[in-house]
């Protein structure tokens, strides 16, 4: 029997986002789409057994972090407990790897590559953070392209919320990067 997956909405200074959790921790995190409906549209699609619920003590201390670094604090995230089952294996070494990348530093797709000692491998790193489902707990936004360009962002509203995000938490936008 599967174990039970659920989620909670949160008001953010970028829009109400999601977050599904299941046992072993966040499974997903739903940036705002262009509204209510097509973000639960999206996390439909993503999880379609979840459930609406109150947020456990964990999850609560984990939309409270969340909702701080959102509001300009610069607050890590490391400790929030991930659900990485059936995500692929270098997609968790890329996603482990982000995470170090603190509030308001960036690195290119090439440098955390380099960092996973899978030099050329700046593709891969880009495709895996771009199926990433923990959006900024898995901090991906914090991933540039070479000589500092913004690069992509699947998430909802693209590079224009991967610009927002860096400008929240005060990070250089197209300068060097500011290695994690």
């Amino acid at each position: 029997m599967a174990a039970a997956t659920h989620y909670a909405w949160f008001d953010t200074p970028i829009g109400a986002c999601a977050i599904v959790w299941g046992e072993a921790g966040v499974r997903g995190l739903m940036l705002p789409g262009a509204d209510r409906a097509r973000t639960l549209a999206s996390l439909r699609r993503r999880h379609p057994q979840a459930c609406e619920a109150a947020p456990t003590a964990a999850i609560a201390a984990a939309i409270d972090r969340l909702q701080a670094l959102l509001d300009g604090q610069p607050e890590g995230l490391e400790q929030i407990a991930l659900d990485m089952d059936g995500v692929p294996a270098f997609h968790r070494r890329v996603y482990e790897a982000a995470r170090h990348i603190g509030p308001g530093r960036t690195c290119t797709y090439g440098e955390l590559a380099e960092a996973l000692g899978e030099p050329g491998a700046a593709r891969s790193v880009g495709q895996a953070l771009g199926a990433n489902p923990f959006a900024i707990i898995v901090p991906c936004h914090r991933v540039l392209a070479a000589g500092g360009r913004s690069g992509g962002f699947s998430a909802p509203g693209g590079v224009d919320t991967k610009r927002r995000l860096l400008e929240i938490e005060r990070a250089r936008i197209g300068n060097e990067p500011s290695l994690f």
